[in-house]
């Protein structure tokens, strides 16, 4: 059930060129943006990226064998290449922007590339979230699902993460940072102390753009710093300085966490007999204070221990780190001929 960053490690892929791209009219004034790489005639896989409101990098493609997979990556509504990007137009981008809306997205993507069923779908974080959102909705659309660092909304998740100060246990400069935010712009802080989020949110939909820029570098640097074992200045610095992946990540992710993920409380473990029928694999990071490793193993648990579940010391929550590519690309590889 647990593995270590050591000798032979997988790693991802080659980097490689989309052979088609396009955007699809998804309704509601949204168009998202998607891409196929790898084999046109292969295996259907899909990668569903974190934030909410992240995007998907060119490394997003290169968790698959190209050879065999015909892969798909999309940015979800509202964010880096999809349309309207809440950085440009924040009220036309929340529009139907939720998780059921975001389940239909992923089929309707699915029926307009012709495909009949997935089979992989791949996602981390958010994406695992979304991942398990969609294969409980549509059961009979896919063929194997891989989760990473899971959240599964449960009420602890988000506390844990956005407001009780837990975090300061092991980032202590990144929460006093986290805080300070709040407590040196203008509200009152007494009253926002006890919740942290909602005042996040509350700069993050100003009408003055230095305000709603400020507070999205705060929060977004905040959770960039505890995504990782080893810092990622590199990574950090690529997106507070860009405005249509910082705004859309720090928007959505307030929205979302705020409204429960628009999900009923425990729906994803509730629902798991609906997937009881499918392969799934579980990654997890020993060291992930993103999303907690307690949640990789309530969702095994809730499958009866029939999932496949992997915690990897001595990783963090990043879909870059060694042990979880590793973990990752491996559990693709496994799935080729399944």
């Amino acid at each position: 059930m647990t593995s270590f960053a050591g000798d032979n490690m997988r790693v991802l892929y080659p980097d490689i060129e989309p052979y088609e791209h396009g955007m699809l009219d998804v309704g509601d004034g949204h168009e998202i943006y998607w891409e196929l790489s790898g084999n046109p005639s292969g295996k259907p896989a899909v990668f569903l990226h974190g934030g909410p409101g992240g995007g998907c990098g060119v490394h997003t493609r290169c968790f698959f064998d190209p050879a065999v997979y015909r892969i798909c990556t999309f940015d979800q509504r509202g964010c880096n290449r999809s349309t309207p990007n809440a950085s440009d137009d924040w009220a036309a981008s929340i529009v139907c922007n939720d998780t059921p809306h975001l389940v239909g997205d992923v089929e309707k993507l699915r029926a307009h590339l012709g495909i009949d069923k997935w089979g992989v779908v791949l996602g981390g974080s958010w994406g695992s979230t979304l991942g398990l959102a969609y294969a409980q909705t549509h059961p009979d659309r896919l063929e194997a699902l891989v989760l990473r660092g899971c959240f599964l909304f449960m009420p602890d998740e988000v506390d844990n993460l956005f407001q009780n100060g837990h975090q300061a246990l092991n980032h202590p400069e990144a929460w006093a940072g986290y805080e300070e935010h709040i407590r040196s712009t203008p509200g009152e802080w007494e009253v926002e102390r006890t919740n942290l989020l909602a005042a996040y949110y509350k700069r993050l939909r100003s009408d003055d753009s230095d305000v709603r820029n400020a507070a999205a570098r705060a929060f977004v640097s905040y959770e960039l710093s505890v995504s990782t074992t080893f810092p990622n200045s590199k990574k950090k610095d690529r997106v507070l300085s860009t405005p249509e992946i910082l705004v859309p990540f720090a928007l959505f992710e307030a929205h979302y966490m705020l409204n429960n993920g628009f999900l009923r409380r425990g729906q994803l473990l509730d629902d798991v007999g609906k997937i009881a029928h499918l392969p799934i694999t579980i990654v997890h990071g020993r060291c992930d204070f993103v999303c907690r490793p307690e949640a990789a193993y309530r969702l095994w648990c809730a499958l009866d221990k029939k999932a496949k579940l992997e915690i990897v010391d001595g990783a963090g929550h990043s879909d870059t780190e060694v042990g979880i590519v590793d973990a990752l690309v491996r559990a693709t590889d496994e799935l080729r001929s399944a």
